[in-house]
């Protein structure tokens, strides 16, 4: 028949096509035009539509499509949209504007980013702390003049830091406790929790409670193993133990006053096999008293499985130290699931900055600015690969504080220290306030 096609007339023909050209302007407005989104199912409807495997499928392949510069951002998770009975994948349906700076919750990179000038700092006084801050640390009573090192801030790249105030902190640590274990830095962190939580300022209503864990001065010794402070107002502790090695030391002959100890590479400090129970968050770290010298007059023999090591790898001071840190990060991992409240972390070394010599050779750190000029750390992965190595396939996290201290050689105590000896320097303590306060803040941003 003229004007038709296979029996169709031309008008048929015209509304078949229209239709295809009504479709088709639909689906690309569908695509690109968030208003026509509303026409269709909502995102759970469609998503119990689909396998598991489709939306997994569709996740890797966003990750993937992101730019070299936000590899360290992490996509929205289902917390952001309704919740999917039929579905446990996070949801893979990201607009633009739905990819946010990471919060502390989606793994913030917080080792990374720069230093910056903040005339808000320091965030307590160096003078007024004197009832936590012991006065060899506290450079603004010593004969430093130059402070410029208590104006910078840390800021990571891409996410945000809580700012940590002493309210802030209380009430997020509200009846727990909080421990560090492990040598002189480890101390140091400590008192700078307490100088940042009190705000520098005296406090008779804060409670010692070390004897509840044994921290006690003993007859003949010249301070406790630790201390341990109560705020009444929240029930929360603050404590910390020396443990220079952060392994057991047991005395192989308890009626000589000299004794050699045994010094257990496997085996955590008993005082934290007694009180791992009792705590919420739990900071170890080790480092500098890993050297021939200190092991020899401190009369420490090192064993392994309750005998002394005959292995000659381990032997090695460097061998020693590794194998301890990798052991005692695993026992802590093993005990986490008793308690799955804790949080635990290994925080990396601080680094030590002696220029042109060592510590007893006239090595020097009396800069007033960091020599480098450089105050940005670049790098995605940790500069201290021990520290980072041991905590990997563990539920131990890494208080990764190494390069972001690194850049910072003028915040030492240097040549200002007041038990300084003619000649030496203290490159390897920080002033307070200082550099510790940052890792408090690295601390606080991830608990």
């Amino acid at each position: 028949m003229k004007g038709s096609f296979y029996g169709l007339s031309t008008k048929q023909i015209t509304l078949f096509l229209a239709a295809v050209a009504f479709t088709t302007i639909l689906l690309i407005g569908w695509a690109k035009a968030p208003i026509v989104s509303s026409l269709i199912p909502s995102q759970g409807g469609v998503l119990r539509l689909l396998p598991e495997t489709t939306t997994k499928h569709k996740e890797d392949s966003d990750v993937k499509q992101l730019s070299e510069g936000e590899k360290d951002l992490t996509l929205v998770t289902q917390d952001s949209v309704a919740p999917l009975s039929s579905v446990t994948t996070k949801s893979s349906v990201i607009g633009k504007e739905d990819v946010k700076t990471p919060s502390k919750s989606q793994g913030c990179n917080y080792a990374k980013g720069k230093w910056i000038p903040d005339d808000n700092r320091p965030l307590y006084s160096g003078f007024g702390c004197k009832q936590w801050l012991s006065s060899m640390w506290a450079c603004r009573l010593t004969q430093r003049t130059d402070f410029a090192y208590e104006k910078l801030r840390w800021q990571p790249k891409n996410c945000e830091m809580d700012n940590l105030t002493g309210s802030k902190f209380l009430s997020r640590m509200q009846n727990k406790t909080i421990a560090f274990i492990g040598d002189s830095l480890g101390r140091q962190q400590f008192q700078s929790l307490m100088c940042m939580v009190t705000e520098g300022e005296e406090r008779p209503d804060v409670l010692n409670v070390g004897w509840e864990y044994g921290l006690v001065k003993e007859k003949g010794h010249v301070r406790p193993d630790g201390w341990a402070y109560r705020f009444p107002s929240t029930n929360t502790t603050i404590l910390y133990y020396w443990s220079a090695s952060l392994c057991d030391l047991e005395p192989l002959n308890i009626t000589n006053p000299v004794t050699d100890y045994a010094m257990h590479l496997d085996r955590p400090p008993s005082f934290l096999r007694r009180y791992i129970s009792r705590f919420d968050v739990l900071v170890l770290n080790t480092g500098h008293h890993w050297n021939r010298g200190k092991l020899e007059s401190n009369r420490w023999i090192m064993h392994i499985s309750g005998k002394p090591n005959t292995d000659a790898n381990i032997a090695a001071i460097a061998g020693a130290k590794n194998f301890t840190i990798y052991s005692i990060v695993k026992w802590v991992n093993s005990e986490l699931p008793k308690y799955p409240g804790l949080k635990a972390f290994y925080r990396s070394i601080s680094p030590r900055h002696f220029f042109n010599g060592d510590w007893n050779t006239g090595g020097t750190c009396d800069n007033t600015t960091p020599r480098s000029g450089n105050l940005e750390v670049l790098e995605d992965e940790s500069i201290d690969p021990i520290a980072a190595g041991s905590v990997k396939g563990t539920r131990v996290k890494l208080l990764d504080i190494t390069a972001i201290s690194q850049l910072r050689d003028e915040g030492h105590i240097s040549r200002y220290s007041i038990k300084a000896t003619p000649g030496m320097q203290d490159c390897l303590h920080w002033c307070l306030p200082g550099v510790p306060d940052t890792w408090n803040e690295l601390l606080f941003a991830q608990i």
